[in-house]
């Protein structure tokens, strides 16, 4: 914690730490913040990713196939959610490494306007060959506004043992 006094009141910037491999349970569930996804979100990723699929970028097309309007990239749903994640600070400086997903799958598709959160479980655990760290595994879900499931997934991260 670092500490200042600028004319009678007290500035302090407190760092917080996440999750040491020894702290996290298998079982442990908890939910990340939400965030309504935005016209401007699914533009901005087409431009970045250069993936301008008519069914991300062609609201006449979309609706002349049965959808409802343009509806997100996949990739850009489960970017959202793993950034939500973060905002948690479940693993604030103790994840070491992002070292798999398995069996992604979608469900109901996102357009603008939907509000989507990831609900995450604790899987599995296992200590790693190196020392200080550990694997850890969670169920990765997001879910619109509706409850209905958008994306699942498995994480598999490296994180940080405590220090002795």
């Amino acid at each position: 914690m670092i500490s200042a006094d600028t004319a009678g009141v007290t500035i302090k910037e407190v760092f917080i730490m996440g999750k040491f491999f020894e702290d996290i349970e298998v079982g442990e569930k908890y939910s990340t913040p939400a965030r309504t996804v935005t016209e401007g979100d699914i533009v901005a990723f087409a431009g970045l990713s250069g993936d301008f699929n008519a069914i991300h970028t062609d609201e006449v097309f979309c609706r002349q196939i049965g959808l409802p309007g343009r509806i997100s990239h996949g990739l850009l749903t489960l970017s959202i959610l793993t950034g939500l994640h973060e905002r948690v600070g479940y693993t604030e400086g103790t994840i070491l490494a992002f070292l798999g997903m398995n069996n992604l799958s979608y469900g109901k598709y996102v357009t603008p306007g939907d509000t989507i959160h990831a609900e995450v479980e604790v899987t599995g655990k296992r200590e790693s060959s190196k020392p200080g760290r550990g694997i850890v595994t969670s169920r990765f879900t997001g879910v619109n506004q509706n409850g209905d499931k958008v994306l699942d997934c498995e994480m598999v991260v490296m994180i940080r043992r405590r220090p002795e």
